[in-house]
């Protein structure tokens, strides 16, 4: 019986301990927000061009309802630019259009210069000391 009394006063001690909310508290409802159907309008543009590197590339894109356009290029190591253009309106997928600007250039081989290492052994210095004779102080 004493065991009951216990539970039953912890759970009356726990039920007073609880905090309330503060006044006017309303609890938030959970149903999701409602937007309007407007259909999507975009512009947008990058390039970057750094020629310490030889980076040349960048995109373009437009989108206004469900017709998206746009371009993109890259500067290829063999010297042509590849561009592609491409469209997407409604279900119909992705078009590209492929197209290359400029001519292939192939240097001429030029093997790299027979590597010769250079030595590594490096004799150490003779030493030799130098004697030093310092007088012995004079007493008097």
């Amino acid at each position: 019986m004493t065991a009951k009394v216990l539970v039953l006063a912890a759970v009356v001690a726990a039920t007073l301990a609880r905090p309330e909310p503060p006044t006017g508290y309303h609890k938030p409802s959970y149903g999701a927000p409602a937007y309007p159907d407007t259909p999507p309008q975009y512009n947008s543009q990058y390039a970057v061009r750094d020629d310490y590197s030889g980076n040349d590339f960048g995109h373009q894109e437009s989108r206004d309802g469900y017709d998206t356009k746009g371009t993109y290029y890259v500067q290829l190591p063999d010297g042509r630019q590849q561009k592609v253009t491409y469209g997407v309106s409604g279900d119909s997928g992705y078009v590209p259009v492929v197209s290359y600007e400029g001519e292939a250039k192939y240097p001429a081989y030029q093997p790299a210069p027979a590597y010769k290492p250079a030595s590594a052994y490096k004799p150490t210095p003779a030493y030799k000391p130098a004697p030093s004779y310092t007088p012995a102080p004079a007493y008097a």
